[in-house]
């Protein structure tokens, strides 16, 4: 196909993907000659004459698989986002090759034989020798031939279970939706949200990615509310025994590797670096999140004058939080208009902290009509890169919200970056789009990661933005949250949609004072799914694991299986883990969370949002990428070593 658009990098602004010519049929001869081309320069590096040095071996690998990454770039973008039929099949055929592919280079000797023998003394391509070394090894780069073959096999037939487990999910999304004829079932969900789900004379509820579905805490009828909590606990339940399976398998690689489980050959290349220290911090949680639970469990049954079920907790956590603080978070929905949250609010945080400026190119597409895109300016006036916001759910797209970068920063392919972000709201039927507070999280947190790809300043792709361990990658994310609340910028975006009136001030003190209720729930929620990560990668070899049990029985061994609160993600549609790399790494958002929460009362001690502190934040951290030690880096910012009473005054466990 000679008309094919990934064969050349796209003629556009910042290289975007020119969405407007790809078409399916051009991913697979794509994928077929990016893999192909990348071979042969791997061969041509392998067999290269000349003594192996940086520049013709590392500097090398790094150029090469350009045709490779423009396809993957866009096809997983697809595949996350707008996951047509078509896209579906064409996942379950490359997958596998895909990872037949990324061992056919991890696993080539010559190429491994020449990579030993480079030797670098500048600290960014000593770092990135380092990376590449820890990277082969990791991969299994120093296995005999026969265990090579077996980690292929392993790794062939893990690629397309991630794919079922994933593609299970997306279309329990629909399947699994809470479907009702009589709108009175939906008592308490406003006009405008029952408008955007109706269809065809039934009113159709999509599950979204985690367990306690947004609606839960305003419906009125309780059998409505234990039909949804049901749907969502109860999807994909094939996916058990894809869970137990990749389950299985990963221990078995890992202990081809010299680990002793999954989560031991995760966690040996993150800042945590051992199962010990992991389990240290999480224990730490898990004794005051109990506790906090079970008072806030007493007090909503109070409440409802009965005992509380897992459908009933978000129903009367919010008659709990208004009775103690009169505060409704649905009173906030109308402050918070969709393009003013990002015109006012996040891109605005932005400019105050990084003097950075947003144009929207109306000229440019995305991957979907929904997809809006802005050019992103430095103070000077000098070109960014492009931003794209992906803000509504669909059938075709998973669910929860991720950042992504379409094209990394690069100095050696002197590439600026291109960065998506994704959120799940609900696409009212017309009129404005009007967030919840949780919503309005989300967009500043997943903008955070937008900041962490924008403000990439290193040479190597291997290090662009986000390219960093994955219990430092929510980090920076985490830290961007705190501008939501920030008194200057929430006055500057909660504005009512209709009238412009600002967030009144004693709504704004309510929601500050009831801010810390219900946290025991939040941080149980979380530690629950966090553990069943673990603990799912913890087996060990040999041991029998019953899918239908193994859930309920982890939980119980760690003191945190409560009746009312189920972890935020089930193993059947706990995406993090087993179709995505978050395995035995969903425990990095609490391991974050500490240091985002010292950077917090750092910001709150030092000023606030001023360009200082702003251009610290950005030189110290967000700049830098993988291409330093990245503690160090926050050591840098912080001046010392983390601790975890940041966290627990955050969360209010103290």
């Amino acid at each position: 196909m000679t008309d094919n658009p990934f064969f050349a990098p796209s003629g556009l602004p910042y290289q975007l993907p020119d969405f407007a010519g790809i078409r399916e049929e051009h991913f697979v001869p794509a994928f077929a000659r990016g893999m192909a081309e990348h071979l042969d320069e791997v061969e041509a590096i392998a067999n290269d004459p000349e003594p192996a040095t940086f520049d013709n071996t590392l500097v090398a690998l790094e150029r090469s698989g350009r045709t490779l990454h423009r396809v993957e770039t866009v096809f997983h973008t697809l595949a996350g986002s707008d996951a047509t039929d078509g896209i579906r099949e064409i996942e379950k055929e490359i997958a596998p090759r895909a990872a037949n592919h990324r061992d056919a280079i991890s696993l080539h000797r010559g190429l491994w034989e020449r990579i030993k023998r480079v030797t670098a003394s500048d600290p960014e391509e000593a770092r990135l020798l380092e990376r590449y070394r820890t990277d082969f090894v990791n991969a299994g780069a120093d296995l005999t031939a026969d265990e090579q073959d077996r980690l292929r096999q392993l790794n062939e037939t893990l690629a397309g279970l991630a794919t079922d487990f994933a593609q299970n999910v997306l279309g329990a999304t629909s399947e699994s939706a809470l479907v009702v004829r009589d709108p009175a079932q939906l008592d308490g969900l406003d006009e405008a949200q029952i408008r955007a789900i109706e269809k065809d004379g039934e009113y159709v509820l999509p599950l979204l990615n985690f367990t306690m579905q947004p609606a839960l805490a305003q419906l009125t009828d309780r059998a409505t509310r234990e039909r949804l909590y049901t749907l969502s606990v109860e999807r994909a339940p094939a996916n058990l025994d894809l869970a137990a399976r990749i389950a299985e398998l990963r221990v078995e690689r890992a202990n081809l590797l010299g680990y002793p489980d999954h989560a031991a050959h995760k966690v040996s290349d993150q800042t945590a670096e051992t199962v010990g220290a992991v389990e240290d911090r999480l224990g730490q949680l898990v004794g005051p999140a109990v506790r906090n639970a079970l008072k806030e469990a007493e007090a909503l049954a109070e409440q409802a004058g009965h005992p509380i079920e897992p459908w009933d907790w978000s129903f009367y956590a919010e008659k709990v939080r208004k009775a103690r603080h009169d505060f409704d978070k649905n009173a906030l929905r109308p402050y918070f208009e969709l393009d003013r949250v990002y015109r006012d609010g996040v891109f605005h945080a932005a400019g105050s902290l990084y003097g950075i400026t947003f144009t929207e190119r109306a000229d440019l597409r995305g991957y979907h009509p929904d997809v809006r895109v802005w050019e992103v300016f430095e103070e000077d006036g000098a070109a960014l890169g492009l931003f794209l916001l992906d803000p509504y759910a669909r059938p075709t797209k998973r669910g929860g919200a991720w950042m992504h970068n379409l094209v990394d920063q690069s100095y050696l392919m002197d590439e600026r970056p291109v960065v998506v972000n994704n959120l799940n709201i609900t696409k009212p039927a017309s009129g404005p789009t009007l967030l919840t507070l949780d919503e309005v999280r989300t967009a500043f947190h997943e903008f955070g990661h937008t900041l962490h790809g924008l403000f990439s300043a290193v040479r190597f792709p291997r290090f662009s933005g986000t390219s960093v361990p994955r219990d430092f990658v929510e980090y920076p994310s985490q830290v961007n949250e705190m501008w939501a609340h920030w008194p200057e910028i929430l006055a500057n975006y909660a504005r009512h949609h209709e009238t412009g009136e600002p967030v009144p001030a004693e709504l704004v003190e309510r929601m500050t004072a009831a801010a810390r209720f219900n946290q025991g729930f939040a941080t149980v929620e979380y530690l629950a799914a966090a553990l069943l990560d673990w603990s799912w990668h913890r087996v060990g070899a040999g041991e029998t694991v019953d899918p239908a049990t193994f859930e309920e029985r982890a939980l119980e061994s760690w003191g945190i299986a409560l009746t009312q609160v189920r972890p935020r993600y089930r193993s059947a549609y706990f995406m993090h883990v087993f179709s995505n790399d978050y395995s035995a790494g969903y425990y990095s958002y609490v391991w974050s969370e500490a240091l985002a929460a010292e950077n917090e009362e750092w910001f709150a001690a030092n000023g606030g949002p001023t360009r200082e502190n702003g251009d610290r934040f950005r030189s110290r951290v967000l700049s830098v990428g993988g291409s330093t030690d990245v503690m160090g880096a926050f050591r840098g910012f912080l001046g010392r070593d983390p601790q975890m009473g940041p966290l627990l005054r955050r969360r209010g466990l103290e």
